[in-house]
């Protein structure tokens, strides 16, 4: 607080949000965190705040809604290969098996497989189009051998219904219902207890996107498989190996130096 008192050009009483602004492009420029600017502008608009009702001072307070900088989401912690093993390894049933498998080799939302239907799947060409995903986006989305023998599995056992929603319901009173995101997170959750593993739906989707990345996926096509509308986000979610950075420099030096050679031959450095 004392730093903006002694920063501010005008007087208490004259400061106006456009000076808030700029005092944050000066803590921007001091390389503050998001998160410690708006402490600054928590504690500016309470010192106000106390200027009108403990002071009675007839001032606006200038610092209005949406001038607070944006935090940005922390990303779900990385899936190791034994704690996915170890979760699967606990799935009891085929719709249980399906519905995670649509997550961690298709990328889909837990939304979005609450919402799947039978119409589209084309499992002549093992792919799926995911209708109206975030953002009102449809995708096509493609099914490895694992995920299309799960899901078929499933859709052997799964009773007939006029229901066009793909997961249903199995037990109690809202049998043959479609399961809820909620009723799916629940499953998640239920499994994540017994084998001792924390995974989310999320963190399934998010397990999918490092793989892809890793594997030498192109960065464009796992953000349309994900249906992620900026390319920021997808870099954000995609964690990448120092394995798979090691891989990519050699290979492209290779390249570098098979199409322009050396610059320096070992002859010229003795």
């Amino acid at each position: 607080m004392q730093h903006f008192l002694v920063w501010l050009p005008v007087p208490v009483e004259s400061a106006e949000p456009i000076h808030i602004k700029h005092f944050i492009d000066v803590l921007l420029d001091g390389r503050l965190s998001p998160q410690t600017i708006n402490g600054h502008l928590i504690a500016i608009r309470s010192f106000y705040r106390y200027l009108q009702e403990d002071e009675q001072l007839e001032i606006a307070n200038p610092v209005i809604s949406g001038l607070s900088l944006r935090l940005p989401k922390p990303l779900p912690r990385f899936l190791q290969d034994s704690e996915v093993r170890a979760f699967f390894n606990v799935i009891s049933t085929p719709r249980d098996l399906a519905m995670f498998m649509l997550m961690l080799r298709c990328g889909l939302r837990v939304e979005e497989v609450a919402n799947l239907v039978l119409g589209a799947v084309d499992h002549r060409r093992n792919q799926l189009m995911v209708r109206s995903g975030k953002g009102a986006r449809d995708r096509l989305v493609y099914l490895y051998d694992d995920v299309t023998e799960a899901l078929a599995d499933y859709l052997q056992l799964r009773p007939e219904t006029d229901e066009p929603r793909i997961f249903l319901v199995e037990k109690g009173i809202y049998k043959g219902k479609p399961l809820s995101v909620r009723g799916i997170q629940k499953r998640a959750e239920y499994y994540s207890e017994k084998s001792g593993v924390h995974a989310s739906c999320h963190q399934l989707r998010h397990k999918m996107a490092t793989d892809l990345l890793n594997a030498g996926a192109d960065i464009v096509t796992i953000q349309y498989l994900l249906g992620h509308s900026r390319i920021k986000t997808t870099m954000r979610y995609a964690r990448l190996s120092n394995q798979k950075a090691r891989m990519d420099y050699y290979q492209a030096m290779d390249r570098i130096i098979e199409e322009s050679g050396r610059i320096v031959t070992w002859g010229m450095r003795c």
